[in-house]
């Protein structure tokens, strides 16, 4: 496998790679397209195949779950029979809302036998239980591990401060999920970071709830948490926040003008996907035409870095 992404002389020995099936979800189909472009093309450069879902559904996570259980389970679920049917024990999934519901929904399968015949009923199909939901972010940095993507860097972040925001649904419940990070202080997204030359600020809001539930009927709600997340990134130095979820960008990013009205002051924080941000790093050619997507202009990360690693001073 080779990708036209990879920068060249960059490409990494194949000898360790590791397939996985790949849920895009529907965010990343529509609304953060550049999350997954960025998503594929690390992992493409890092020798690590994702291998797309056949005939996928929407995992529910935006209201299914709180309206009906059975239905919400059942989506998930289908799912994670797709994966069985590919022959792959692991589905890593870049979105962490979409994360949550399938590994929840397996995990409440696993445990619940009743629930498992039910969701089969509903399925006619066989599910076994073996897949197992892997966040994106998880599956790279301790699966291909930090001293691999050191080596794949070729545009340091030196300097560059970065506020590592994993929000709620990557961490909690942590029982469910089956996950070492620290609920309250997780880590693997900061260790991404300072392999990748850069500083990830300490702050208190990393695990903060950005309000994605709440995104089209209480956005009053959403406009004060956002803005309570920018203006703590602010506070703590950070020249740019980092996550690994469409809905948390869409309110950190797209609603910064609308934090104002909540904050009383201006916002201008460029927000990246963390495969956004170690594209860059790894040098794929595309990264900065991805950053374009945003509504807050985040291209001053690039020429930073394009600065820096010309050892220029970069231009405001």
């Amino acid at each position: 496998m080779k990708s036209a992404n990879v920068a060249p002389g960059r490409e990494m020995a194949m000898q360790d790679n590791r397939a996985y099936a790949y849920y895009p979800g529907c965010s990343l189909h529509a609304t953060a397209k550049e999350y997954d472009l960025s998503a594929r093309a690390i992992c493409a450069a890092l020798g690590v195949e994702l291998r797309e879902v056949p005939g996928w559904n929407c995992c529910g996570a935006s209201s299914a779950h709180g309206r009906d259980h059975l239905l919400s389970t059942t989506l998930a679920a289908r799912n994670l029979a797709l994966v069985e049917e590919m022959g792959l024990e692991e589905v890593a999934v870049p979105c962490a809302a979409c994360f949550n519901r399938l590994a929840v929904a397996g995990h409440e399968l696993r445990e619940d036998a009743s629930l498992a015949e039910e969701v089969r009923g509903v399925l006619e199909r066989p599910l076994q239980g073996k897949a197992k939901a892997r966040a994106l972010l998880d599956v790279v940095a301790r699966d291909v591990g930090t001293e691999r993507i050191r080596d794949a860097v070729v545009r340091p972040l030196e300097g560059l401060k970065v506020a590592c925001y994993y929000g709620c649904l990557l961490v909690r419940p942590p029982r469910a999920l089956e996950t070492d990070e620290r609920v309250e202080d997780p880590q693997s997204l900061d260790e991404l970071v300072r392999a990748m030359g850069g500083e990830p600020v300490e702050w208190p809001h990393k695990t903060e709830c950005c309000g994605a539930g709440l995104s089209l009927t209480r956005t009053d709600v959403v406009r004060k948490l956002s803005a309570d997340i920018l203006k703590m990134a602010r506070e703590c130095g950070a020249d740019c926040i980092v996550c690994a979820c469409p809905l948390c960008m869409t309110n950190l990013d797209m609603r910064q003008g609308e934090a104002l009205k909540a904050a009383g002051e201006r916002f201008r924080i460029p927000v990246l996907y963390f495969t956004e941000l170690m594209a860059l790093a790894m040098g794929i050619p595309d990264a900065e035409r991805w950053l374009k997507m945003h509504f807050v202009d985040a291209s001053a990360v690039a020429r930073r870095e394009t600065a820096a690693a010309n050892g220029m001073e970069a231009e405001q």
